[in-house]
């Protein structure tokens, strides 16, 4: 059973950090083709990766160099709460609001690294992220309210199981809603427009990430890619059903993230303040009107 769990962790890892950096190589794809553009490959996150870890790194410090790491083992736990098709190494070990809290190991992190180097760019970035996750943590707490008081568990895990039996939770009225406010969140999530704040190159040359070279810059991307998975993941888990072997939950996921490229592509970035007004008004109001019906239904 040990070896069987470990093996488990290990391919979970591997195969969140080889679907993420494909979603990453993907995405610089797909939008350089609908720029008329050809774009890079697809494989070059993890050229960049290898490049990257192979040049020369510059620390500012010690809080600098634990607060990547901190931030890339945050993201590690988390994937070990969810499922993977039939693999979830702790699906004993807690549920969805351990996965929330979990999740905000990942922006404090980040937020010591580049405290640590003291640019005023990275404070910027900084500040917009946290402020980021203050408008989509309110939806997202409600969203996740709202299932485990249909599903009457915290377990995920018992969540997707329960849906291979009454189907899709996006096929039933209470959580469509807050399916459709968890789309709404996604690219807040994901940083991608018109939630495109935290490195917006043209405004503050990517923000957090300004003072990541070498090695630093290489574990930020896998971190980057991890959220990407940890992000899609969730969605797919709780509103899709999950999935019965990876190969279908992998899809499930391509089908989500496409989908998210395009509105990316045709969208303008939000100020802060829209972003923040943006959250906090249609996808809490959706989520908070699914928690009602759900409440009241049930």
């Amino acid at each position: 059973m040990v070896m069987n769990t470990i093996l488990e962790i290990i391919i979970i890892i591997l195969l969140a950090a080889i679907i993420g950096l494909f979603f990453l190589g993907l995405s610089r794809k797909i939008m350089a083709r609908i720029h008329w553009r050809y774009g890079p490959p697809i494989a070059q996150p993890v050229i960049d990766i290898i490049k990257l870890f192979n040049q020369t790194s510059m620390s500012h410090g010690k809080l600098f160099n634990f607060g990547i790491i901190f931030s890339l083992s945050g993201s590690v736990v988390v994937l070990l709460f969810l499922p993977l098709g039939e693999m979830c190494p702790l699906s004993s070990s807690g549920g969805l609001l351990v996965i929330l809290y979990c999740m905000l190991i990942a922006p404090l992190g980040l937020a010591l690294s580049g405290g640590e180097a003291a640019n005023p760019i990275t404070s910027i970035g900084i500040s917009r992220k946290f402020l980021l996750a203050f408008g989509y943590e309110l939806p997202l707490l409600l969203i996740l309210l709202t299932v485990m008081t249909h599903f009457n568990t915290i377990s995920i895990v018992d969540i997707v199981n329960m849906q291979l039996q009454t189907g899709w939770s996006f096929q039933h009225l209470p959580l469509l809603l807050s399916g459709i406010a968890y789309i709404l969140i996604l690219p807040a999530i994901l940083d991608l427009r018109p939630f495109e704040l935290i490195q917006a190159p043209q405004e503050i040359s990517s923000g957090p990430m300004i003072e990541y070279g070498g090695k630093f810059l290489a574990l930020a991307t896998i971190q980057h890619a991890f959220n990407v998975f940890i992000s899609l993941s969730l969605f797919t888990n709780l509103f899709l059903g999950g999935a019965e072997n990876p190969g279908y939950f992998f899809l499930k996921m391509l089908i989500v993230f496409i989908i998210l490229l395009f509105v990316n592509a045709v969208t303008p970035r939000f100020r802060i303040e829209q972003a923040i007004k943006f959250l906090w008004r249609w996808p809490a109001l959706l989520a908070f009107a699914g928690l009602i019906i759900v409440s009241v239904t049930g």
